[in-house]
Order: C-alpha cells, then structure tokens, then sequence
C-alpha cells in the first residue's frame, strides 16, 4: 500500500538492513537506527520512512526493494550490509537487478571515502541504480553497515575547522531526486549542504 504524502514535498525513505544474523535474531540491528538518526540531523524538510530488517537472500532482497519502490512508493530506499565479498554478500547483485538504470557515481565516491580510513575498502561492492516504473521513480544506494562508516559515507569528511575534506554522497542525492520527478528535498547545511546549479534552486515568494 502506498504511503501518503502529508506535504507535497515530503520525501519517503525505505531504510533496509541486510543480515542473516540481525534479522535472525542474534543480534541487534545498529544499521536503520542509524540510518534514522542521522536523517531527523540533517533533513530540513518533511519526511517518513518505512525499514525492513531482513536475510542475506537475493531473492528476498530484490522483492524488498521492489515493494518499497512500486508499492510503498519511496523515493530514496537505503540498504545496509552484504556489500563485500563473501559468498553471503548478495546485496549489490539484487540491486543491479531491480535498477532500471546506473548511477556508479556513487559508489565509487563511496570507495574514495572509506579509504581515507582503511584500505580494504577496495573490497566494498557498494552501487547505486534508479528504479522506474509507469508513474515513479527511485533512487536506490547500498551503504556501509557499520553506523560510524555509514555517517561518513552521507556526510562526508571535515577538517577541524569544519571545511570539507571529502564531499559526502547525499549533498548529491536532493539534485538527482529533482531529476527523477521526486520531491524537493532540503537539509540542514550544518550537517550536509545539498548541492544544486543555481537554475535548480527554488526560489522563496
């Protein structure tokens, strides 16, 4: 069933987490908390979102994100986990397979964050894909699981004087919504200032 909009512009984020063992039970999922978290931080303007925890399965992976896509109706829907390069990390596959469209920009910005840190994160296979139907479309992106790395992913990396170092992946993500025909999407620039070309930007009447 598709969410209702109580604004024109708000945005509908599906935040999943992929893991055998959270969704099992074993132990507690930290990805969606901090995925919640850090959106009531950054966004401006009105938003809701709809979580799944579930198993490294293909099969159920592609089902979730086509039904917060085509069903629910999300914007945005987020994925954590299963990106690396065990047997068990099926997430990237699932998402090339539902995407209509590419968008490896992302991931490889991703990359170059997480190697300011550690350099296994050659290792990540994390990738972005629009999916369109009739009547919407969606980004999808595949983010870290750890919170501490899925902060910096989105946020980016300042100095200590709070100047950039290296520019997180959502200061692009409001642009590329505008581009698809989602809602317009602001932030709090403290956090993350979205970017858009001058001609994009609405102006207050």
């Amino acid at each position: 069933m598709k969410k209702n909009r109580t604004h024109p512009d708000e945005l509908i984020i599906g935040l999943v987490s992929i893991s055998d063992r959270a969704s099992g039970g074993v132990y507690e999922d930290l990805g969606v908390p901090a995925l919640r978290d850090w959106f009531t931080q950054v966004l401006a303007s009105p938003w809701q979102m709809e979580t799944r925890l579930i198993p490294d399965d293909r099969a159920t992976i592609e089902k979730t994100l086509i039904e917060l896509v085509d069903e629910i109706g999300c914007d945005l829907v987020l994925t954590t986990g299963g990106t690396g390069p065990a047997r068990r990390d099926v997430t990237p596959e699932a998402t090339l397979a539902i995407g209509t469209r590419g968008m490896p920009g992302f991931g490889e910005q991703m990359r170059q964050i997480s190697l300011q840190f550690v350099p296994t994160a050659i290792l990540s296979r994390q990738v972005a894909v629009i999916r369109e139907n009739a009547d919407h479309a969606a980004l999808i992106m595949n983010l870290p699981g750890q919170p501490k790395s899925i902060r910096e992913t989105l946020e980016g990396l300042k100095d200590a004087d709070g100047k950039s170092i290296v520019s997180g992946i959502f200061a692009a993500v409001p642009y590329c919504i505008d581009l698809i025909g989602g809602p317009y999407v602001e932030t709090h620039e403290a956090v993350c200032k979205a970017f858009r070309p001058k001609s994009a930007i609405r102006k207050i009447s």
